[in-house]
């Protein structure tokens, strides 16, 4: 697999993970078992996100990719699984959010590509 394909896999295991932890913590207010989930969840996105830093994904666009997507994501799982708001003002701040890590990633291309031609030239 392509090292840029291992850092987007590495990345969705983190956020992935990172959710599964988070709402696991939730869920562990009714039940104390789901505190295994919560432990293992934590420790498995950050291990998958040190495997992207190690795959060469810049921290920034990495943490930045995970924090966001990270959020809007529990968002919208805990509106599904708890039955937590969402609203309209919080369906635009994930669209915002979305946003951001769109502009991260982009201006993160763009200061690779002008790197490489740098070396290059």
């Amino acid at each position: 697999m392509p090292n840029q394909a291992k850092q987007w896999v590495y990345l969705a295991g983190a956020i992935l993970c990172e959710v599964s932890g988070s709402l696991s913590l939730k869920a562990s207010l009714n039940n104390s078992l789901f505190y295994i989930p919560v432990v293992i969840g934590f420790l498995a996105a950050f291990t998958f996100l040190a495997a992207v830093l190690r795959a060469g994904m810049p921290l920034g666009v990495a943490y930045g990719i995970w924090g966001a997507s990270g959020v809007a994501l529990t968002a919208v799982m805990s509106n599904v699984l708890f039955n937590e708001p969402l609203n309209g003002i919080m369906l635009l701040g994930i669209m915002i959010i979305i946003a951001g890590v769109l502009c991260v990633e982009l201006g993160s291309q763009a200061a690779k590509a002008k790197l490489e031609e740098k070396v290059v030239a």
